[in-house]
């Protein structure tokens, strides 16, 4: 049975419990696996991780966006993995979907997304089309067949995350051959048992195991025309906007709890390391070390939950989440560097230093992925200059 929706200060010391004493535990073997064991991803489905910013008339927790980030700081505190493997369904998987998604769209898909039946995954990227994500290529072609209209849906899509293990997957397409803006774009709802949809074998990548990353090909992969988001063609860049908005204040909440846990394992070494015969939290260049990381993570903190809160007050925070995606992920790759530092060759070494190295390899991905630290500064100087 689904965890019922809590109140906040529940929610969290659930989830603290969970990271506690289920999910940091597990950490060595979903590294060593590259999986996250079967029973505890039925716990997350259990307490209800899966559905948090999914409305509750639809089987979700309905969170607003400051107690999602939230939560997204406390599961975050444990490998990446975690936090991504639900992720996507409170996420990405499932925000075009609340969205912009039609009533019988939602009422269909977000109570299985909501309860973890069902994996969601959201499929924008392209080999030629990342930080331009207008460059799709990816096409969909209006026919006529015995059964009525069809799109057929041809293309191939690049760095996805979940999408080896996804049921569902948002697919965004050029429905209009003529058109190479943002308006020829449309979204699709296209299930995995879709004839001519795979994905290919999951990358090998430098952090995050546990959490599956692949590419997904579709080739004439034939969708009714009321598989799309909202039943409207045209529309889907603007879709995923919206769902990029709401994800990049996650995304940089994700950022936070790592930076939390770093830096709380930090503070654990230096009180009990010892050179030169005392403790090298004496030593005024480590305290530097620990106070700007503190500083920072302060900073992050206080500015994803400003801009969480406004936009649940209903004020458009595009500038906000760029801003926010940018300083968070960056100030945790400044910490995870200060921490590597403090740990010196132990931090290095997997079997020496615990966590840190796991963490600074996951960690690298956050101004990578829902748009580079450089798309973000260009995108916060355009809307500034405005």
């Amino acid at each position: 049975m689904i965890q019922q929706p809590a109140k906040n200060a529940e929610r969290l010391a659930d989830i603290q419990q969970f990271v506690r004493d289920i999910a940091i535990p597990a950490e060595a073997e979903v590294v060593r696996t590259n999986e996250i064991p079967p029973s505890i991803v039925e716990i997350m489905r259990q307490r209800g991780y899966f559905g948090w910013s999914i409305p509750i008339e639809y089987g979700g927790q309905g969170l607003t966006t400051e107690e999602l980030a939230m939560a997204n700081i406390e599961l975050s505190k444990a490998a990446t993995a975690f936090r991504a493997r639900a992720g996507t369904n409170t996420g990405i998987g499932a925000e075009s979907l609340i969205q912009d998604g039609t009533e019988d769209q939602k009422r269909c898909w977000l109570p299985r997304l909501a309860s973890g039946a069902v994996t969601g995954c959201l499929a924008l990227t392209e080999p030629e089309a990342g930080s331009d994500a207008t460059a799709l290529r990816t096409s969909a072609r209006l026919t006529e067949t015995g059964d009525g209209s069809r799109w057929l849906i041809s293309g191939t899509k690049r760095y996805i995350t979940n999408a080896p293990i996804a049921d569902l997957f948002t697919v965004f397409a050029r429905t209009d051959p003529l058109d190479l803006s943002h308006r020829g774009i449309s979204a699709f709802l296209v299930e995995r048992q879709t004839p001519g949809l795979s994905t290919g074998p999951e990358h090998r990548k430098m952090g995050q195991a546990g959490s599956p990353v692949s590419e997904v090909y579709l080739e004439q992969v034939s969708v009714r025309p009321e598989d799309i988001v909202g039943l409207e063609t045209g529309k889907g860049f603007l879709t995923a906007m919206k769902t990029l908005n709401k994800q990049r204040i996650n995304l940089a909440a994700l950022c936070i709890g790592p930076a939390m846990r770093l830096l709380e394992e930090a503070l654990a070494h230096v009180k009990t390391r010892k050179q030169f015969g005392q403790r090298i939290a004496d030593f005024q260049l480590v305290q530097a070390m620990l106070a700007e990381s503190q500083v920072e993570i302060a900073a992050a903190t206080a500015l994803v939950m400003e801009t969480a809160r406004a936009r649940d007050r209903g004020e458009d925070v595009a500038l906000q989440a760029s801003m926010c995606k940018y300083f968070a992920s960056e100030m945790c790759g400044r910490v995870a560097d200060r921490v590597v530092q403090i740990f010196g060759g132990g931090g290095y070494c997997a079997d020496i230093g615990g966590p840190i190295e796991m963490l600074y390899r996951d960690v690298r991905l956050f101004r990578l992925y829902e748009g580079t630290s450089q798309i973000h500064l260009l995108n916060i100087a355009k809307r500034i200059l405005k």
